[in-house]
């Protein structure tokens, strides 16, 4: 459960810029990062939030993430860019790449910028309303080249590819829809958490190294090891199974490099698509349609143990608006993994809300 201790978003944003800047990160970098990650925590993905902050820092002291400098641009056509991250924060070069493709996507229609040899990206979610603040729809997908985990569907082991979110948002007349899903049941950050904690998954999420079912996320860490199960579980997985070899598809193979090259460290590869809807049939057009289905799935009859519909993101922008106001619950383990940078970098942990 949550801390019921709360803390101002910029408080916590000025705290992750000052350790990643001690680390050696380049200022302006460490700003996006930070930003990026407690707006993780403001939508409720405690997981990919500043719990990532700790491993970041880690990785910037071994080498693992590179501290500045630029993507080196492999293609750049009007509306179709392709980076080489050089390791830089995955964070930074998403954030740069949805700002490229947001002002292409006004004079183009759409843009698509997909990057190889990233650092890990964080919350996908947390990059979807800076476009549709703007109006705009955006895809952001992402895949780790470096590790599996995911088992393809009739298959056992410790899996072929990652997770591989798709997220996605698009602006109705009234709050943006917003999807954040990984295409598998669960992710490592979560398992790995309940496996330190000695907690069960809520289901039957994972298969062991002999291919049964289990909730029990030790055995993706025990001898044989196993992995996680596609979306659609034991029953329907091949439907996870094949999204996830399409991300595979449109962040390792169009950018060329992934999967089949060695292994650099944790890292990503990444596809970012904006739509402008001006540039096709129109913003007002656009919104309608958006609008009237949401519409429908609001007032659809909610059936037991349901009180109404929800839209996909409305109980993320519920809680981001609420922690905004009134302070950022933090997962209780964060703060304590990031006392020992504290204490070696000097950065006093930031204060509680009284």
């Amino acid at each position: 459960m949550p801390d019921t201790t709360r803390y101002r978003a910029e408080d916590l944003a000025r705290f992750a810029t000052s350790l990643l800047d001690k680390a050696g990160l380049e200022s302006d970098k460490s700003k996006i990062v930070a930003e990026v990650l407690v707006e993780g925590d403001l939508l409720g993905h405690s997981t990919h939030g500043l719990q990532l902050l700790a491993p970041y820092l880690n990785d910037l002291e071994k080498g693992g993430m590179t501290k500045s400098g630029m993507p080196k641009v492999i293609a750049d056509f009007p509306a179709a860019v392709t980076w080489d991250g050089m390791r830089l924060p995955g964070v930074w070069l998403t954030a740069r790449a949805i700002d490229l493709a947001v002002e292409r996507a006004k004079k183009f229609g759409t843009c698509t910028v997909v990057i190889r040899r990233s650092h890990h990206i964080a919350c996908l979610a947390a990059y979807l309303k800076r476009v549709t603040d703007q109006g705009m729809m955006v895809m952001v997908l992402s895949s780790g080249p470096e590790t599996g985990g995911v088992v393809p569907h009739g298959g056992k082991g410790t899996g072929t590819h990652t997770p591989n979110p798709i997220a996605a948002a698009w602006p109705t007349k009234g709050d943006p829809v917003m999807i954040d899903v990984s295409m598998s049941i669960t992710t490592h950050g979560l398992t790995g958490r309940l496996n330190k904690e000695g907690r069960k998954l809520p289901g039957q999420w994972v298969l062991d190294g002999l291919g049964n079912p289990s909730d029990d996320p030790a055995v993706l860490f025990n001898e044989p090891k196993g992995g996680l199960l596609p979306i659609g579980g034991l029953d329907h997985g091949h439907k996870g199974y094949a999204l996830g070899l399409l991300v595979e598809a449109l962040t390792q193979g169009l950018s060329g490099h992934g999967r089949a090259d060695p292994i650099e460290g944790w890292a990503a590869n990444v596809c970012v698509q904006v739509f402008d809807p001006a540039l096709f049939g129109g913003m007002e057009d656009f919104t309608r349609q958006t609008e009237h289905i949401a519409n429908a799935c609001r007032t659809t009859p909610p059936r037991p143990g349901f009180d109404r519909v929800r839209l996909p993101g409305e109980s993320g922008l519920r809680r981001r608006e609420k922690q905004l106001k009134e302070g950022v619950e933090l997962y209780p383990s964060i703060l304590p993994s990031l006392q020992p940078w504290n204490e070696k970098l000097g950065i006093a942990s930031p204060v509680p809300i009284p």
